[in-house]
């Protein structure tokens, strides 16, 4: 919907309030933090609350803010690594709409690998220095905004200053040593004659990475010098072609080409970005302006994927052409850890016109584009198939979202005489083009070289060396075709090793359309109560159409406290990416790497393994809380429930092997079943494949909570001020019936993986050309349990404790436009309790859960200027 649905257009407006009720299309006033009578929880974050926060990344911002969004680093989850997952309520970034200035904002290409298979918009692509506030709407809205409103809403208001400039520039470093980061950011207004202006953000940040792990040593190889199990282990094969003791542990050092003294690390990546917004408004009359903004970002970023040793199924001896035995220690002596890098490219726009035709008639036309790529390369790594000819660094392609919206808005007051105010009948339409594009890699990325296969050459038969063979034999190749050990017969995996290309078969564009049409009924019926009502009706190309609806209220029981709530339905459209993607990546279940299919469950290939076509999904939300304001002091308790059904996640990985021995005619899930199925489908190196998963609408959900906000502002002495608030969240998520697909394991995490508390305190205090900061962040316990999912007599259960991390700042007005800032994140350097190795989730070198929401990185110290000309 468009900015300014409810309000006549005028960009020489520059009351803050009067932004907000242009924002806010239920016509909600803003309040400082929460909008107390809004028939729905509202958040409004000010662009010095975003100032505050000592972070580039809008993410981590409203993550500190907000204490029901929650955010995680993945440091080794393919594109996760440089498109981080986030939630709101509990629930997956592309279950909460984005909105800029009130527009829908387009979806990252990535779909992450696992889980739901979130693809949401990537909100680090707007730089913190071109907001003026932040809203986040804690309640469902699909039957105003449309798909993906289930969580909520997040939208991110522009400045739109027609003069003036900001500058600031940050550095810092973890109390490591490490992940030193730079920012510079500017913004500046000019105005466009006397009608209009031009505001201009431009942001430009680098970090280095970070290393929180150990050496690699585990039961099944030990890389660490310091361990008595060094160059040990249950697969850690000494017998591989080119290994030698001290070759191999001087080779060590080179094998990651990362940041870090370990084999394995873990840690946020090395990154840099370049983002820009523009945001522009010109009023041609009194009633009529136009407005666009426009964005452009280009970041990137790299992390490590798991090590590979001797023995892994990766460096494995390999029977040549001249009957000679060769291995990658050729390439990599000491192993090596893929490094996988990531360019992400991202731009849009948005035009349009806007409003009054006449007395109490308004209308917003607009159409936006949006685009995001992500390019990827692989190095340090080997198609293995390709053996002694495989290249050393591949591009594995790339991935491409991209959408068209035009959007026609328009409100009506209706009078009546014996309303408290008029009737506001909103209603419009749009329609929405989107493409999804997997882009093939380059050749030797997918490519099924020789050794996918056994006895590539035909040297043996039934045992006995060929003529082939015994021509190399001859030669005084070790050849033993009675020896079913022989590499000869040694099978590989297919594809640049961590992350294979996509190939011609699975690459291609997902493409779709939808139109929708809307109304919203909304107004004061008396003095004290409000109401409001909406209708949405949507059509998809690629399935049927969805009619969803609303109703909200707000009643004041008095001049200082009131009751609100809501009911109403939503769904999310599952997205072209997550309809058409593939992916086949390294999975390390019980420290032996495997490749994973992921595959579209509408493809031959995942139907072959009982897959059906997604669908919708569909929610239930309900709301109902209570406002309070008193004088200085404010309070809000809002209580939800969300009722999801039919949720879209990945099954738990289906074991393939091609070995009959392993056939299980009990088993549903028949490894070799598997395997028989994926050759009869097609699919090519099937024999390597070791796990197929794919997406479906595996199971409902019901998710409840409470929302908690308190202000406080007072004054000590008359010259100062001290501001107090405190939000808290209690969230938790359990099954609604049964779960097909999801093993024992998956079932406890997910419904016990994260905290069901989590809470936001934090104090400002200004005094002269002073100002302090505190914020303390709370985060309550949570479990993780081992395969046995807690339900076993043996199953292992860890529970995390609660970690309070507090962040501290002091600011010096050195003059009326410098300001100096030195504070410190996670000031007494807290990390949360290291994973228990023997649950199998930290292996490798990882000391912590790397998808914990709770972070991981420790203590870090800053420096901010800030200058206002």
């Amino acid at each position: 919907m468009g900015a300014a649905l409810f309000a006549p257009a005028s960009f020489a407006q520059e009351d803050e309030e009067a932004v907000q009720e242009n924002v806010i299309v239920t016509g909600v006033r803003g309040q400082p933090r929460t909008v107390t009578d809004s028939p729905v929880p509202v958040d409004v974050l000010s662009s010095e609350e975003l100032e505050n926060v000592p972070f580039t990344d809008a993410n981590d911002i409203i993550r500190t803010l907000v204490p029901s969004y929650s955010l995680s680093r993945q440091p080794i989850s393919d594109g996760g690594t440089f498109i981080r997952p986030a939630q709101l309520r509990g629930m997956p970034t592309d279950k909460t709409l984005v909105l800029v200035n009130g527009h829908r904002r387009h979806r990252a290409a990535l779909v992450q690998i696992g889980g739901s298979g979130t693809q949401g918009p990537d909100i680090a692509t707007i730089p913190a220095i071109a907001l003026a506030n932040v809203q986040v709407l804690r309640d469902g809205a699909a039957a105003l905004y449309g798909s993906d409103a289930i969580a909520g809403v997040i939208n991110f208001i522009l400045k739109d200053d027609a003069e003036g400039a900001t500058i600031t520039a940050e550095t810092g470093q973890y109390y490591e040593g490490d992940g030193f980061q730079f920012v510079t950011a500017a913004n500046f207004g000019v105005p466009l004659g006397e009608n209009g202006f031009a505001n201009f953000s431009i942001e430009r940040s680098t970090s280095d990475a970070t290393s929180r792990g150990a050496e690699y040593c585990e039961s099944w190889a030990c890389v660490d010098p310091n361990d008595p199990r060094f160059l040990t282990g249950g697969s850690f094969d000494t017998n591989i072609a080119g290994y030698d003791p001290a070759t191999f542990a001087a080779g060590l050092p080179d094998a990651n080409i990362g940041f870090g003294d370990v084999v394995q690390p873990w840690g946020q990546p090395n990154s840099e970005a370049l983002r820009g917004f523009v945001n522009a408004g010109y009023d041609l009359d009194e009633y009529t302006s136009l407005y666009a903004f426009a964005s452009y970002s280009k970041s990137s970023a790299d992390g490590s994927f798991f090590y590979r040793y001797p023995g892994n199924g990766t460096i494995e001896n390999l029977r040549l052409q001249d009957g000679s035995v060769w291995s990658p220690l050729s390439f990599f002596p000491g192993g090596f850890t893929p490094r996988f890098f990531g360019d992400v490219i991202d731009y849009s726009g948005v035009v349009g016109i806007e409003g009054e035709w006449f007395d109490g008639f308004s209308y917003d036309i607009s159409g936006r584009l949006g685009h995001n790529e992500i390019q990827y390369t692989l190095a340090n790594t080997v198609n293995p198939s390709l053996g002694n000819m495989s290249p050393t660094r591949f591009n594995p392609g790339d991935l491409i979202n991209e959408e068209f919206q035009l959007q026609a808005d328009f409100a009506y007051d209706l009078e009546f005489a014996s309303l408290a105010s008029p009737l506001t009948l909103a209603f419009g339409g749009s329609f929405m083009d989107e493409s999804y594009e997997l882009v093939g890699g380059d050749p030797a990325s997918f490519a099924a070289g020789p050794y996918a296969t056994q006895d590539p050459w035909g040297f043996c038969n039934a045992g006995a060396p060929t003529a082939a063979g015994l021509a190399v034999i001859a030669n005084g190749s070790s050849l033993n075709c009675a020896d079913s050990s022989d590499p000869v017969y040694q099978v590989v995996g297919v594809g640049s090793n961590g992350f294979p290309g996509y190939s011609p078969a699975f690459s291609g564009e997902y493409t779709r359309d939808s139109y929708a049409v809307y109304a919203d009924l909304s107004g004061d019926v008396t003095d004290r109560l409000f109401l409001q009502g909406a209708l949405r009706f949507e059509d998809y190309s690629d399935f049927d159409s969805e009619l969803v609806w609303k109703v909200a209220g707000q009643f004041d029981l008095t001049e200082t406290m009131g009751l609100r709530g809501s009911v109403g339905t939503g769904f999310r459209a599952p997205t072209p990416g997550q309809q058409g993607t593939t992916n086949v990546s390294t999975r390390l279940p019980n420290g032996f790497p495997v490749a994973t299919g992921l595959f579209p469950a509408g493809g031959t290939i995942a139907q072959a393994l009982d897959a059906v076509p997604l669908s919708p999904e569909k929610s239930t939300n309900y709301t109902l809380g209570w406002t309070g304001s008193f004088d200085d002091f404010s309070l809000t308790v809002d209580f939800y429930r969300i009722e999801l059904e039919d949720r879209v996640n990945a099954i738990s990985t289906l074991d393939v092997s091609n070995d009959p021995a392993l056939a299980d005619p009990t088993d549903p899930n028949d490894p070799y079943d598997n395997y028989l199925a994926l050759v009869n489908a097609g699919v090519v190196g099937a024999e390597s494949i070791g796990g197929v998963f794919y997406f479906q609408n595996a199971f409902d959900t019901i998710t409840q909570g409470v929302d908690i906000v308190g202000t406080y502002n007072t004054s000590f002495t008359e010259a100062s001020t001290t501001s107090f608030t405190a939000s808290v969240n209690y969230n938790k998520t359990e099954f609604d019936g049964s779960a097909p697909g999801f093993n024992a394991e998956d079932t406890f995490d997910f419904e016990n993986g994260q905290p069901e508390w989590r809470g936001v305190f934090s104090v400002l205090h200004e005094a002269g050309p002073w100002t302090f900061l505190g914020r303390a962040s709370y985060y309550g316990e949570y479990d993780n349990s081992d395969s046995g999912g807690g339900q076993t007599v043996n199953s292992l259960v860890q529970n995390f404790s609660p970690e309070v991390m507090v962040d501290v700042e002091a600011s010096y007005q050195i003059s009326d436009a410098v300001r100096l800032s030195l504070g410190a994140r996670n000031v007494f350097d807290e990390y949360p309790d290291a994973a228990d190795p023997a649950i199998g989730d930290s292996c490798c070198g990882r000391v912590y859960r790397s998808d914990s929401v709770v972070d991981w990185q420790g203590g870090y110290y800053y420096l901010k200027l800030r200058a206002d000309l």
